[in-house]
């Protein structure tokens, strides 16, 4: 597996190239229909610079060279916004001879059923936090090519641990039965204990998922930093690609600090387009804040709490776990994934059942162009975004006060 990987240096450009070529020239794909799976725009990645190269090294070896967005539940991308991602023009769904395609992850029809995992097992790989069967479901659209080339970067992650790899296939392209299993399965562990560890009962039912697929897959794994800089390209076999990527992003990605937080400020990209995306700067800054202490998701462009999600979370609102295992008869039909969401916003807490009171570890203030009274409404704080001045929040440093430029990938954890 060839790989090149740098603590401290980052890669150029062609290095990344060269790497990338290297990997994809020793994958046996000539003459085969390859499918290419992707991040979204809500990934940190040089998505451009792998295009061409993916390109420049397949399109004459393979018969068939297609990419797909890893969606999950997110927005399907335009013309427009996959142009920008992929650093040239898209048109009805094509660019340079390829098609560009969405996963359509709430289209019934666009799955094919690969199978069930059964109770007994899930109980094995979860420590029997889950007893249930599990229907694994993925796009159809993977039985049209030969190979799966998956194609992203790996960082610490809320829900898997880390993400990449497999979780490009499940959830990145998957049926809405596994998303909403493995994300509540998540939400059971709580992202606290799960963010930023390698090897988690999530990772371990998409690992299991992924040997149903019945198309072989690679990876290119990336570990960046910021500025679409890149740490470390590592390609060939999945799991072996991922391994590497993640022990990586172990190093670059998470920051240990010896005294916990009072206040944080997570500065949201405006890559985050709602909160269902920009709650990340809640996930990887949560395990780092002190009892009691507030987390402000700072992001004047973010309007919407969803796009795609907004009515089930306006409904439910954002509570910790045991608020929603005390009540599970008023929310156990709600999907799993919305549950899990709703309690990664909220983080860590408890509820009496008897006094009906919630008691969430943190604080969590938006700071958004979200309106108070909505905020209110979905039991979180609210903070006006042009109140909030960020050289003043810098000046209280020695008060545990801390500023996160670019917040969403870096993870911050106590020592």
């Amino acid at each position: 597996m060839p790989t090149l990987a740098r603590a401290e240096q980052l890669l150029s450009h062609d290095e990344v190239r060269a790497i990338v070529g290297d990997g994809l020239d020793q994958m046996d794909l000539a003459g085969k229909r390859v499918l290419t799976i992707i991040p979204d725009g809500t990934r940190t990645v040089p998505m451009p610079l792998l295009f061409e190269t993916i390109q420049e090294r397949l399109r004459s070896r393979a018969a068939r060279l297609d990419f797909l967005v890893a969606l999950g539940t997110h927005r399907p991308m335009t013309d427009d916004q996959l142009s920008r991602h992929l650093g040239r023009e898209v048109r009805n769904g094509v660019a340079e001879g390829s098609h560009i395609l969405n996963h359509h992850w709430s289209d019934r029809e666009a799955f094919v059923d690969l199978g069930t995992i059964p109770g007994s097992e899930i109980a094995k790989l979860t420590g029997n936090v889950s007893r249930e069967d599990v229907r694994v479901g993925l796009n159809r659209m993977i039985l049209d090519y030969d190979h799966l080339l998956i194609c992203g970067p790996v960082f610490p992650h809320e829900v898997a641990g880390f993400s990449g790899g497999t979780k490009y296939l499940f959830p990145g392209i998957a049926a809405p039965e596994i998303i909403h299993f493995t994300h509540w399965l998540g939400a059971l562990a709580t992202s606290y204990e799960i963010i930023g560890r390698r090897d988690t009962p999530v990772r371990r039912v998409i690992d299991r998922a992924a040997q149903m697929v019945p198309r072989p897959h690679s990876l290119i794994g990336l570990v960046t930093a910021p500025g679409d800089q890149v740490a470390g390209v590592f390609c060939g076999p999945t799991a072996n690609a991922w391994e590497a990527a993640a022990d990586l992003s172990s190093q670059r990605h998470i920051i240990w600090t010896k005294k916990p937080y009072q206040r944080v400020l997570a500065v949201m990209p405006e890559m985050y387009e709602d909160l269902w995306t920009g709650a990340k700067g809640m996930y990887k800054t949560e395990p780092a804040i002190a009892d009691g202490g507030e987390v402000v998701i700072y992001a004047p462009h973010i309007r919407e709490v969803s796009y795609v999600h907004g009515r089930m979370i306006e409904e439910i609102g954002y509570h910790c776990r045991d608020y929603f295992l005390a009540q599970w008869k008023k929310f156990g039909h709600y999907p799993g994934g919305i549950l899990a969401h709703s309690t990664h916003v909220k983080g860590q807490g408890t509820y009496d059942a008897a006094t009906g009171v919630e008691t969430p570890r943190i604080k969590v203030t938006l700071a958004t162009g979200i309106p108070e009274e909505r905020c209110r409404k979905i039991s979180l704080g609210y903070a006006d975004p042009a109140s909030i001045d960020v050289q003043q929040w810098r000046a209280h440093q020695e008060d545990g006060w801390l500023v996160v430029p670019r917040a969403g990938e870096m993870l911050y954890r106590l020592l």
